[in-house]
């Protein structure tokens, strides 16, 4: 958080851009999901979803997970315990903001 009052110090700016955001929102609504379909519903390529999601296991919000399924690779990815913590502190800012108060 930063040093004003204004509820919009609080957005996370890691999870703000928009891509990360549909991301977020995406792997809070399950345990996990693999990167094909996640791709698909959020709308994006596959390297720009790849991009995003660096910045987000950097952060420490998003695991990936590398398998083989048969000869074929499968990345899984789900929210950490801290990825799911900032997204809900992050959807409570919004709702601070959309609804008019600061506290």
């Amino acid at each position: 958080m930063s040093d004003g009052s204004h509820p919009r110090h609080g957005l996370d700016d890691v999870i703000h851009a928009p891509v990360r955001l549909s991301i977020m929102a995406a792997l809070a609504a399950a345990e996990k999901a693999e990167f094909r379909l996640l791709r698909d519903t959020i709308e994006v390529s596959d390297s720009l979803l790849s991009k995003h999601i660096l910045t987000l296991e950097e952060a420490g919000y998003v695991e990936v997970e590398k398998v083989f399924v048969g000869k074929r690779p499968r990345t899984w990815l789900s929210l950490t315990d801290d990825g799911r913590r900032a997204f809900r502190d992050y959807v409570s800012v919004l709702k601070r903001l959309t609804e008019g108060l600061s506290e």
